[in-house]
This record gives C-alpha cells, sequence and structure tokens, in this order.
C-alpha cells in the first residue's frame, strides 16, 4: 500500500522515534510502502535547528535520527506530477493548508493513501469528501490488519 507522508509526520518520528510514529516509519516496510515530496527535506533542513532544541537532540544525532527515519521514504520531485493533480490539489488545499498541496498532489499522482497528523488537513479533506488519508491511529490499526493476513 502506498502512502504519502506530511512533515509533520516526520517531525514527529525525529522528535520521538520510540512512539507510534517512528515504530511505523521505521518498521512498516513488509506492509507500506511509503512516499514524500522533495520538499520535505527542505523543510527538516529549514527546522533541523528548531528540532534540536524542542528534542534537547544534538544536531548530529537530529541528522542521524533523520537518516533513519527517511531512508524508509522514496521522494519525489514535484516536477513529475502534471498540472491537472496540481489544480485539483490546490482546490482540495485550499481554506485548509496551502502548504499541504504538495503532498495531497504526490498522493492524488501516486493513488496513494496520506498520512498526517494534522487534525485540520485530515478533518478539512474529509469534509469535502477526500478520503485516502489515514490517521496514525488509523494508519497503526491498518498495519495490524495487514500483518495478520
Amino acid at each position: 500500500m502506498r502512502i504519502v507522508v506530511d512533515t509533520n509526520i516526520v517531525f514527529s518520528a525525529i522528535i520521538n522515534t520510540h512512539g507510534k510514529i517512528g515504530d511505523l516509519l521505521m518498521n512498516s516496510d513488509n506492509v507500506f510502502d511509503f512516499y514524500s515530496c522533495n520538499f520535505l527535506i527542505q523543510e527538516i533542513n529549514k527546522y533541523q535547528n528548531k528540532l534540536s532544541q524542542f528534542s534537547g537532540l544534538s544536531l548530529k544525532q537530529i541528522r542521524k535520527i533523520e537518516h533513519l527515519i527517511t531512508k524508509n521514504i522514496n521522494f519525489f520531485n514535484n516536477d513529475v506530477i502534471p498540472n491537472k493533480i496540481w489544480k485539483e490539489a490546490i482546490q482540495l488545499a485550499e481554506n485548509i493548508d496551502e502548504n499541504d498541496t504538495p503532498f495531497i498532489a504526490l498522493n492524488m499522482f501516486l493513488s496513494g493513501h496520506l498520512w498526517t497528523g494534522d487534525k485540520k488537513l485530515y478533518n478539512g479533506l474529509k469534509k469535502k469528501g477526500y478520503g485516502r488519508i489515514f490517521s496514525t491511529t488509523e494508519l497503526f490499526k491498518m498495519r495490524m490488519e495487514l500483518e495478520s493476513r
């Protein structure tokens, strides 16, 4: 199953590798294929100092954890996504969070499921009828179901 990972998921995993999110990202490669936009790498680099301050970890530790978390994620350049999909993604993100447009567009392009911890995004997309989205709890439950088969 294709899962598109947004920024808040990776930030949460970097801050707490031993939580559910870290577990899902590092221990689900037999169940899920994770994807994200190159934009995510830019966001991690931009906020490394804040991640370090928030977590109490050194920048060297943050970079090491970032590698552990992102090594199971396949990254895409936004240029591969057709304009038609971008326009649809922009409409979906409108009045929710335009910064999440690249993740929505990639999800549509891959026919995947977007994984977010952003309740505003999750609820906003659901309200607009977009069902290809998972919360962490839903994805964890999905992994348990798929592994038990």
